[in-house]
């Protein structure tokens, strides 16, 4: 085990912990956890297999801040004979833990499985399909935690604009915890565009869907394979980015708002080439925006 730590510093900073926890521990020396619990997260009618995995690391030093992702070490070895690669997911509980409860996470896998472009054989994710079959009191080999820029704001009454795909949604299922548990006075705006495939593949639906009692909420659904466009096309979410351009240019164009995106990385270009039509309607520059909020580490971006 390690002890790196990264120092945390930001303009007018009122949350920030003193120290971001880095590596604490690596593949040469993982930490121990046990599934304590799972559940499937996708319908019976969707073709796709999500779970939700909780993992209990007592005894051990590991802790993590909202937004930082777990390393996961299968077991076995690769066609090498090789150890496998460690694999990263978002973390999708809070820095207190899965419910509160102190020394544990969650992860939101996609079991990954599909077929070889080239031989047509059937091939499944390592890891994705080792988590998803564990049970109940299975040890899991834990690494990390990883990340400092994929973090809460560190200004008091900040917006945050969240635009996620599928599993994406994980570390924003810990953004909204946070923000409507710990930072509820805060007076930011906090909207979140969550697309999926099918309407069973809608993770973490009541969750997501209860915060919509405080007015400071709005989320904002696209499902691909059921709703349409105007112009016929699948939904995603450039699409509903797009019918609310003026809202969301309107918050970036203010200094307290963080933009992020937590998905495939193919949802990008989309993304923002609807921002930038939906600047370009408000009179504004999306470069000139785009730029501005990158210098002020305010466009957080986390794609696989």
């Amino acid at each position: 085990m390690s002890n790196d730590t990264a120092t945390f510093s930001s303009f007018k900073a009122v949350h920030a912990p003193v120290e971001i926890p880095l590596n604490l521990y690596r593949p040469n020396g993982p930490g121990k956890a046990k599934v304590i619990a799972l559940r499937k997260l996708t319908g019976d009618s969707s073709p796709n297999d999500v779970e939700h995995i909780v993992l209990d690391y007592q005894g051990s030093d590991y802790w993590y801040l909202d937004g930082q992702s777990a390393g996961i070490l299968p077991p076995g070895t690769d066609e090498s004979g090789k150890p496998h690669k460690l694999r990263l997911y978002s973390i999708a509980s809070p820095g207190i833990g899965e419910g509160g409860q102190d020394k544990t996470l969650s992860l939101c896998v996609k079991r990954v499985v599909y077929n070889d472009p080239e031989t047509g054989e059937e091939r499944r994710g390592v890891c994705s399909n080792y988590l998803c079959d564990l049970k109940v009191g299975d040890m899991v080999d834990l690494t990390g935690p990883t990340g400092k820029a994929f973090l809460l704001p560190e200004i008091a009454d900040a917006n945050m604009i969240m635009i996620a795909t599928g599993t994406g949604i994980a570390p924003f299922r810990a953004f909204l915890q946070t923000r409507y548990s710990k930072r509820l006075s805060e007076k930011g705006e906090t909207w979140l565009f969550f697309g999926m495939q099918h309407g069973a593949d809608f993770l973490y639906q009541s969750e997501l869907e209860s915060y919509e009692q405080h007015d400071s909420y709005h989320l904002i659904t696209a499902i691909s394979r059921e709703q349409k466009t105007e112009a016929g096309q699948r939904m995603y979410v450039q699409h509903r980015i797009a019918e609310h351009a003026d809202a969301v240019i309107d918050l970036i164009q203010k200094p307290n708002t963080y933009v992020y995106m937590c998905g495939l990385r193919g949802m990008e270009t989309g993304i923002l080439e609807a921002l930038n039509a939906a600047a370009e309607k408000k009179g504004s520059s999306w470069k000139a925006l785009h730029e501005k909020l990158e210098a002020e580490k305010r466009w957080r971006i986390e794609v696989y």
